[in-house]
């Protein structure tokens, strides 16, 4: 079974059950995310056209809204600098639409380092490029810790010095520069030295998304759980797939709803999944189809 897992190819499937285009679905309203948001703080420092002012960190809508990364303020109270009005309400917008939507939807859907490692994913996948070094995913949680304490212990953002998030995206606004170097050390890391590394084991950023995310409204939903036929694809594309099993196999009594805060939002497995398994739903979804012995046999089997 094992080798007639490796030699299907991920995805084609749902394709063929699908069509491309239903496959590809939210991949590709995630890329027209990502792009946009990126081409909105553009416009102006290339066409003069200044719907947003400013970048990641902190911006300007339309010279009316603000909105700041909760996280870089975090930052700045722990410098025991007070924040501005306006930086104190963005930071509350950005907060309450990330409770409501999910946390690492950040990272899926607007973050422009996610395309550098979902392109090294892709390669890693294509090429067949196994193994590599084995560190837990809780490694984030310190790193979001070290970088905490380095605002409170300096007095100063010295983590967004070198954030490859801010770097990149600074970098794509104002012009080239080191921060290409950072990309490209990410991008060849997560190919040759661990799969998803940057963004599944050490992003801060990621850890600190993820702890707004456990409690968020929006959610996967694995409502049909018990059409599962056990092809992995969802787990092979998922760019954190320990989340998928308690939901998908019940373990332990699990609800259907995928609760776990690496989850990103990131909508591959419903593209993925030709038995339409899993739907975007609530934190409140209860009710899905209860796993057959057998899908809870082979899932042990599995393990």
């Amino acid at each position: 079974m094992n080798a007639q897992r490796a030699s299907r190819v991920i995805g084609a499937e749902a394709v063929a059950v699908k069509g491309w285009l239903r496959a590809h679905k939210w991949l590709l309203a995630r890329r027209v995310s990502q792009l946009s948001i990126l081409a909105l703080f553009l416009l102006g420092p290339l066409a003069g056209i200044w719907i947003v002012k400013g970048n990641l960190s902190f911006s300007y809508t339309l010279d009316i809204l603000p909105l700041t990364d909760p996280y870089l303020f975090l930052q700045v109270l722990l410098t025991r600098h007070l924040p501005e009005t306006r930086a104190v309400i963005g930071a509350v917008i950005v907060l309450t639409f990330y409770l409501l939507i999910g946390g690492r939807v950040f990272c899926g859907w607007v973050c422009p380092v996610n395309m550098v490692t979902d392109a090294a994913a892709w390669l890693r996948q294509r090429f067949g490029i196994k193994g590599g070094a084995h560190v837990s995913r809780a490694t984030r949680y310190w790193i979001l810790a070290l970088t905490l304490a380095l605002a409170l212990g300096t007095g100063t953002l010295a983590w967004e010095l070198v954030n490859p998030v801010s770097m990149l995206h600074r970098s794509l606004i104002f012009g080239l520069g080191a921060a290409w170097v950072v990309i490209l050390v990410i991008f060849l890391f997560d190919i040759f030295v661990m799969n998803d590394g940057w963004c599944g084991h050490l992003c801060p950023m990621g850890a600190f998304y993820g702890l707004l995310g456990k409690v968020s409204l929006v959610r996967v939903v694995a409502a049909k759980r018990a059409d599962c036929n056990d092809c992995m694809d969802c787990f092979a594309v998922c760019p954190e797939p320990q989340v998928i099993r308690p939901a998908l196999k019940s373990v332990g009594g699990a609800g259907p709803v995928i609760r776990a805060a690496g989850c990103t939002n990131c909508g591959r497995c419903i593209d993925i999944c030709a038995k339409d398994v899993f739907t975007f739903g609530t934190r409140f979804n209860k009710q899905a189809e209860k796993v057959s012995a057998p899908a809870q046999k082979m899932a042990a089997a599995c393990e």
